[in-house]
């Protein structure tokens, strides 16, 4: 069995803290042997710069997945076109930097598929993600039977459907985004591993990871506000997913929490 640990949207400063602390002792306990990370807002809450790149670059991570906030500073658009590691979601329109999916092996030479998919609904207009899916998984015929997917969406009725409709096509859906862990884990009745959210590595003692002042003027004021990574509650959370290497079918998924300080 391969042993796929999934590690949920990196958000700032404590989120890089966190992962850096803990991934490596994290993946030694849970045996991990193949290690993918969302990090779409590792640097100050929104997209990636060079400097923290450089510093995720280092860890022991075999890809790293994204979603809409990849877009947000502009030096990140140098690092999708350079960096074979570094997916942004896959069904952005052609003509944008960088790719969508990948194929890689592990140390054990078990070739491994990562797909980055966007949600439509409550997000902006793009190619369907379930006909990107299906467009990619032609690609893919015959590449990779261990096919990963991070859906990077809003809604969890959305999340819940593109699992469904990939239930036995991949090996797992984890959906992103939205930086709360749902407890929906399971296997759907095809062999695919599903989760609505994994959940955020970083500070929980805020709206999402962020300082909840703005936030709620946000709310009562109903005018924009900018947000503030904030800096107490740190955790890592993500998913380990054990997959059949020879049919891809997953044959268990858990959830993961390690408090900062605390031992994995």
């Amino acid at each position: 069995m391969l042993r796929v640990l999934f590690v949920g949207d990196v958000v700032g400063k404590v989120g890089r803290r966190v992962l850096a602390e803990h991934l490596r002792r994290l993946q030694a306990e849970v045996r991990a042997e193949f290690t993918i990370v969302n990090v779409e807002n590792a640097a100050g809450g929104f997209g990636l710069t060079g400097t923290v790149w450089d510093d995720l670059a280092r860890l022991p991570v075999d890809v790293f997945t994204s979603g809409n906030h990849i877009w947000d500073k502009k030096e990140t658009l140098g690092l999708l076109d350079s960096e074979p590691r570094l997916l942004r979601p896959a069904n952005y329109p052609a003509g944008n930097p960088g790719r969508g999916w990948t194929t890689t092996r592990t140390k054990g030479g078990v070739q491994v598929a990562v797909i980055n998919l966007q949600g439509l609904t409550f997000m902006i207009a793009m190619e369907s993600p379930f006909r990107a899916a299906d467009r990619i998984l032609e690609e893919l015929s015959g590449q990779s039977n261990v096919i990963i997917v991070d859906f990077h969406a809003e809604a969890t009725s959305e999340k819940q459907a593109l699992a469904w409709y990939l239930d036995g096509r991949v090996s797992a859906v984890l959906g992103t985004h939205t930086h709360v862990p749902t407890a929906d884990e399971r296997i759907l009745p095809h062999g695919t591993a599903a989760v609505t959210d994994v959940g955020m590595t970083g500070p929980y003692e805020g709206v999402i990871g962020f300082k909840p002042q703005a936030v709620l003027e946000r709310f009562l004021l109903a005018t924009p506000r900018a947000l503030e990574p904030a800096t107490r509650g740190g955790a890592l959370s993500g998913a380990l997913v054990e997959v059949n290497e020879a049919t891809g079918k997953a044959v268990s998924i858990r959830r993961l929490r390690v408090e900062e300080g605390e031992r994995s």
